[in-house]
């Protein structure tokens, strides 16, 4: 079987990977496996498919393995987009994940529940050592809520709200993965997986 790379030191978004993937012939293997348990590759590209495409390569050329990793965030219309492609730097180094929803709140004070429109997006990178990169783009629409709501997830989760009121972090999560971003875009990705990684163990 092909060993896979999950590309993030995120927790959270390794969990969700195995979760999301369970069924993909591969041997999932964490970047603290392979030695790479502190590697953070550059983010500096200005679109979530230019990062998503550098987290994989770097990943995928230090292990000599293929990778799997994605750049994910959240848009709000009233911010102009912000913090998009800063999502996980927003608020400054050692700013929490707490830390960070409460300036994207603060930021929108007073502004009202019409003018709150937001979105997750996430877009997902396949390297392969020999260079080869394949991706995948997810989104889901929603709000920014007034106050933080719900124990699950992480990130920016309790203050999104969905279309039918509830907050992302009010989920369990087998209803995240059926409809967050990163679920729809591995949904989508998964037969192109599929099929690279026959073509990689065709055994």
């Amino acid at each position: 079987m092909i060993r896979l790379l999950v590309g993030t030191q995120n927790p959270g978004k390794q969990a969700e990977y195995r979760d999301l993937l369970a069924d993909l012939p591969v041997i999932w293997v964490g970047p603290e496996e392979v030695g790479l348990a502190d590697f953070s590759p550059a983010e500096d590209g200005d679109s979530f498919e230019v990062n998503a495409r550098l987290k994989a390569v770097a990943f995928a050329r230090r292990a000599n393995l293929p990778a799997l990793a994605d750049d994910s965030g959240l848009e709000v219309d009233a911010l102009a987009g912000a913090p998009g492609v800063y999502s996980a730097r927003y608020g400054g180094p050692g700013a929490t994940d707490v830390d960070r929803y409460r300036r994207v709140l603060e930021e929108l004070d007073g502004v009202p529940a019409a003018a709150r429109a937001a979105r997750f997006v996430c877009v997902v990178a396949l390297a392969l050592p020999d260079g080869r990169v394949y991706t995948a783009r997810g989104t889901v629409e929603g709000a920014i809520g007034d106050a933080p709501r719900g124990a699950h997830g992480f990130g920016y989760d309790p203050i999104f709200v969905l279309p039918d009121g509830r907050h992302m972090a009010e989920l369990s999560p087998a209803e995240k993965h059926a409809l967050s971003h990163r679920g729809t875009a591995l949904a989508r990705f998964k037969p192109t997986l599929l099929k690279v990684f026959a073509e990689l163990d065709p055994d």
